[in-house]
């Protein structure tokens, strides 16, 4: 009868038959501060780890890129080359990207992962 741990009552509400929040366990003073104080404290964290990462070169990205413009029989042929020194089994390699220019060369970026550099 007197067993107040599951009552859902607060003190000047009525309290909905499926109110899960229960506002006795939310202390008034200073819980916003905190909370805020959380939130920047973690923001400040990443921002660091951020900044480590950019200045180690990390936020580049772990792929290797060369962009070339060469007429298209030597584009091709370097293409080739690039695929056979660089395997695609062992360097995730491959040509990104391949376009055609108003002059008839063709500008690609080959990519693959430093895996033995």
């Amino acid at each position: 009868m007197g067993d107040h741990r599951h009552s859902k009552e607060v003190r000047g509400s009525v309290p909905a038959e499926n109110d899960r929040f229960d506002r006795r366990r939310i202390p008034v003073d200073g819980y916003w501060d905190q909370q805020t104080h959380a939130l920047s404290k973690a923001r400040q964290r990443q921002e660091s780890w951020m900044r480590k990462r950019r200045q180690n070169g990390a936020d580049a990205g772990s792929w290797k890129r060369v962009t070339l413009t060469l007429p298209r029989a030597e584009a091709q042929e370097k293409a080739r080359e690039f695929l056979a020194r660089y395997p695609k089994a062992a360097y995730w390699s491959e040509v990104e990207s391949w376009r055609e220019l108003p002059d008839g060369r063709i500008e690609f970026t080959l990519r693959r992962l430093p895996s033995a550099d």
